[in-house]
């Protein structure tokens, strides 16, 4: 594949768009955060929804385990607890699993333009097996990348840079989609330009960000030439 985009040069650069997967290619956070409460609530703890979901997103599941839990589990103990948390998730959303309008038709249009395509996401291979796998979408995509890939969540620009690595694209040619503010903020010190699907938050909670170029309803919305005119974002990765 030969992905390409001019420069004021005359050279051609390879592109590619990232992924996030809960919340962005799926409209799934509603059940991610009913599940986490659900989860907690078997352990007698009562956590506000919309404060959980805008201080977690995006963060790996250990990650929140010790917040919430223990700062001391250890990985085999937080592991398991993860796991007990996603069947849940699963469980509840299997019943509604669907792509994010015109997402399907966006990935169509980005491949026939040369446009390469990863997904890098803070989700365990479970969930990126049931929803990747279950839409039949994973061909599509030259790197899939998860939280077994990096050892750091979001807002870490880790699991980005890693997804951009694997594309063989530089950070400031890849455009991520995202629909939360630490994966906006990974993206951010990756130094790429965030494309933001308000599946789950509206346009004001992504005001303060600099590497937004665009803010969508849906996939629907986007035109490919139109956010690759943008200028490129050169935040330096941290």
């Amino acid at each position: 594949m030969t992905t390409t985009t001019s420069t004021s040069t005359g050279m051609t650069v390879p592109r590619a768009f990232i992924f996030d997967m809960d919340g962005t290619i799926v409209d799934n956070m509603a059940f991610h955060t009913k599940s986490w409460l659900a989860f907690f609530e078997r352990r007698g703890h009562a956590i506000d929804a919309d404060e959980f979901f805008r201080s977690t997103a995006g963060r790996q599941g250990h990650e929140i385990m010790r917040t919430y839990l223990d700062a001391g589990l250890t990985k085999e103990d937080a592991a398991l607890l993860d796991a007990e948390k996603e069947e849940l998730y699963r469980e509840l959303y299997a019943p509604h699993l669907e792509a994010v309008a015109g997402f399907e038709e966006f990935i169509a249009t980005a491949q026939q333009e040369d446009v390469r395509l990863a997904v890098a996401t803070a989700a365990p291979p479970a969930n990126i097996v049931f929803t990747l796998d279950g839409l039949d979408l994973r061909r599509h995509f030259d790197a899939v990348v998860g939280a077994a890939d990096v050892a750091r969540g979001k807002p870490n620009p880790d699991v980005f840079l890693l997804a951009a690595e694997r594309c063989g694209v530089a950070p400031e040619h890849c455009i991520v989609f995202e629909d939360a503010p630490l994966g906006v903020e990974a993206a951010r010190r990756a130094g790429m330009r965030a494309v933001v699907l308000t599946t789950t938050l509206p346009a004001e909670a992504f005001a303060e960000f600099d590497n937004v170029v665009k803010l969508a309803r849906d996939f629907s919305e986007l035109d490919i030439g139109e956010l690759f005119a943008t200028t490129p974002f050169t935040q330096q990765a941290q």
